[in-house]
């Protein structure tokens, strides 16, 4: 999982994407990066690894001149944390550049970087995004989005891509539609993006999602769109809406604030906690749901747990060691509000169960005589391959445990997850149209053939 965000047609570009991408942090925290096209059309790069805050200099931000600069942040779901992986990729090719951000899984991308090496390729980082500029460079077509279009031809898995040939921006969606991408407006400037936040903080009126399977490129030409992609069925991540977007944000058409809401008072019907009188979120990205627990049940919400902001998000550290250490200074409890109380602890998802044990043991500590630990989506029991960080069905809890090993595993008094259905009936759009293999096992297309070749070539 990633965050992209593009700029075309402004004078301050760059400025632009490195504002936008703090609002994309949530989405990776590993490396950041910045392409600029000037007008004289020379492109040049800022790669760095951590936060957007440590990645750039000034003088790096002022030698990003020009109206066109493409963005990204880095979480990767495998292959080395490093700066040979940082994106945006900027390749030379025939006295031009191609420029490339990729939020996504390629579910092929060990066929595809075996052919082009077979074929003379020399790749220069891990990156399944590294096989697309490769396609790229080779792909012939009358128009760059053309180009783009062909290079497309036969690529697998998800995929959201902001390109820059030469002077044209071309921005694509996989026909499954697992990642958001959205196109907004500053005056006679385009931005794409992510998630609809990261326009809001740049001043940027939300014109449109980019569909399934569309492409479009934008230039002095001015805007055009193709649906040069074969058709399949949609398949939009249902996990954006648990966990991975912002809540301010609108992803596929609805706001996820609102859904997370709806999740928590489904949540609260399917598995109520009779007898208790705290309900509380596992900051931040539960908040709305325990908000929805709480307005469905009637029980008093208090924020009981505290998240210290200056730690990332445990889930997207790359490491155990990471994820373990973030989170015995990542919250601390208030006692006054747990001390002999029976309380509901609410949280979006439970991956491997590190966070959760360490947090039930917080709370007890603090004095909650019982924890009933309510959670507003199914258990997660297969591995993602379209571009979450749930790499082994061993390291998932809910797969390797029984209910009530569980319980006795993660130290809680009582156990309750959102079923599958109720998960997808609190979706913006209804029920229909969205993957969720990571709970059911039911995956939308054929998996890779061997996963963990697949997960040593990284993705982005």
């Amino acid at each position: 999982m990633c965050g992209i965000f593009g700029v075309y047609g402004h004078l301050e570009a760059a400025a632009l994407t490195q504002l936008g991408l703090y609002s994309l942090q949530h989405r990776g925290q590993e490396s950041a990066g910045i392409v600029a096209v000037d007008d004289d059309g020379r492109a040049r790069v800022s790669r760095a690894m951590g936060l957007v805050s440590e990645g750039f200099e000034d003088a790096e931000m002022d030698a990003l001149q020009g109206p066109i600069a493409i963005g990204h942040t880095r979480y990767s779901t495998a292959g080395a944390s490093a700066i040979e992986n940082a994106q945006p990729i900027l390749a030379r090719v025939r006295r031009s550049h191609i420029a490339l951000a990729h939020n996504g899984n390629l579910t092929n991308a060990v066929e595809l970087r075996r052919d082009l090496e077979e074929d003379g390729a020399i790749f220069s980082s891990t990156m399944d995004s590294e096989a697309i500029v490769h396609r790229i460079a080779r792909a012939t077509g009358e128009s760059p989005e053309a180009r783009v279009a062909a290079a497309l031809q036969g690529v697998e898995g998800a995929y959201c891509l902001l390109v820059v040939l030469d002077e044209t921006v071309i921005v694509a969606r996989d026909p499954h539609g697992w990642r958001p991408l959205v196109m907004g407006r500053i005056g006679e400037s385009y931005v794409f993006a992510s998630e609809t936040c990261a326009l809001d903080i740049v001043g940027a009126t939300v014109e449109r999602e980019i569909l399934p399977g569309e492409i479009v490129a934008v230039d002095a030409q001015g805007l055009r769109s193709i649906n040069a992609l074969e058709s399949a069925p949609i398949n939009r991540c249902v996990f954006e809406h648990v966990y991975f977007a912002r809540p301010d944000s609108k992803v596929f058409g609805g706001s996820v604030d609102r859904s997370r809401r709806a999740l928590g008072r489904k949540l609260a019907i399917e598995q109520p906690a009779p007898g208790a009188e705290v309900v509380f979120a596992v900051p931040d990205s539960s908040n709305s749901a325990a908000l929805g627990f709480a307005e469905e049940s009637g029980i008093p919400y208090e924020l009981a747990l505290i998240r210290n902001h200056y730690v990332g998000r445990t889930f997207i550290q790359p490491t155990q060691a990471g994820r373990d250490a973030k989170v015995k200074v990542k919250y601390n409890p208030v006692r006054e509000l747990l001390e002999g109380k029976s309380v509901v602890m609410v949280d979006d998802s439970i991956v491997r169960g590190t966070t959760t044990r360490g947090l039930v043991s917080l709370v007890r500590a603090a004095g909650a005589r019982e924890v009933h630990m309510r959670v507003s989506s199914a258990p997660i029991i297969s591995s993602c391959y379209y571009g979450i960080d749930t790499p082994h069905r061993g390291e998932l809890i809910a797969a390797q445990m029984s209910h009530a090993e569980l319980v006795r595993h993660l130290g809680v008094d009582s156990l309750g997850y959102l079923s599958i259905d109720g998960m997808l009936s609190a979706m913006p759009s209804g029920p229909d149209g969205y993957c969720h293999a990571c709970f059911s096992g039911r995956y939308p297309t054929p998996i890779p053939a061997d996963p963990e070749l697949l997960r040593a070539g990284s993705a982005a």
